[in-house]
């Protein structure tokens, strides 16, 4: 499996690609091609065209939440794809993999609106939408996990707006992430992990019947993370020992600091490609 990573906060020294705060990786293995997350605009797709990859054969389009900053770009994927065919040019047309509360509007007091800007019922003109809490197998290796099981007390302890709705605060239970079972153990991409790192990777565990994680690869959501949750996170990783960790995205410098200290932490920009067998 081959994991390219399209969209992140940052880019490669001396690749000249585009960045913002975002994130979407493509994901190639022998049975599906992956679209994981759209970041928060177009560039998703100039970064992938400047690197010779073609988002018109995608298996499957897979989103780790509904936030701004991983949907945003869906209506420059769905432009996208009508201009293929205008040009009847060929093209596939994805299944898209999500939580079902993913593409629910939230809103806050600062932001009129930071889900997704296109609905569900929009979204199903464009895309086959299979939409579950429950695990997804999208190849013999790669899984989406559905819902992730909030056991530990140090993460998923922050809420975000309010969900259209719903009479109490967002704790972004749609947040989920995929896994590709690898010769070398259990590789866990992540989108934000509001559902916690620690807890997604539990779970992951858990689907897959598999104890070794050989990377950790997307957001890890520690942004001025608590003592507390930077504490039991670090201790957590520490004592799994996983071969790398690429945090990226949502995960601030002190954060990825003290994961260096415990983890073999591996930089991470737009333009990275990563390889799994």
């Amino acid at each position: 499996m081959k994991l390219t990573v399209l969209v992140d906060n940052n880019t490669i020294i001396d690749r000249y690609f585009l960045a913002e705060p975002g994130l979407s990786f493509l994901i190639q293995d022998d049975e599906a091609t992956v679209l994981f997350d759209t970041g928060y605009s177009g560039i998703f797709l100039n970064n992938a065209q400047k690197m010779g990859l073609d988002l018109a054969f995608l298996d499957y389009l897979v989103f780790s939440h509904g936030h701004l900053d991983h949907t945003w770009g869906l209506d420059a994927l769905i432009k996208y794809y009508t201009e293929l065919k205008i040009e009847k040019r060929p093209y596939i047309k994805p299944t898209l993999i999500a939580h079902p509360q993913t593409f629910v509007s939230v809103a806050s007091e600062d932001f009129d609106e930071f889900g997704s800007l296109i609905s569900e019922r929009k979204l199903s003109k464009h895309f086959r939408l299979q939409l579950s809490e429950h695990p997804q197998q999208l190849s013999e290796k790669l899984t989406f996990l559905g819902q992730i099981p909030r056991m530990n007390d140090f993460e998923s302890i922050v809420t975000y707006g309010r969900k259209e709705g719903d009479q109490e605060d967002d704790y972004v239970v749609e947040d989920s992430a995929l896994v590709y079972n690898s010769t070398r153990g259990l590789v866990i991409i992540t989108g934000c992990s509001h559902a916690g790192i620690c807890n997604i990777i539990e779970y992951a565990r858990a689907v897959c019947s598999n104890d070794k994680v050989a990377d950790i690869i997307g957001g890890l959501h520690l942004q001025n993370p608590s003592r507390k949750q930077i504490k039991g996170t670090s201790a957590y990783l520490k004592n799994l020992q996983p071969d790398t960790i690429h945090a990226c995205h949502c995960t601030d410098l002190d954060s990825k600091i003290a994961l260096s200290k415990v983890l073999n932490l591996k930089e991470v920009g737009v333009g990275l490609t990563v390889d799994y067998d």
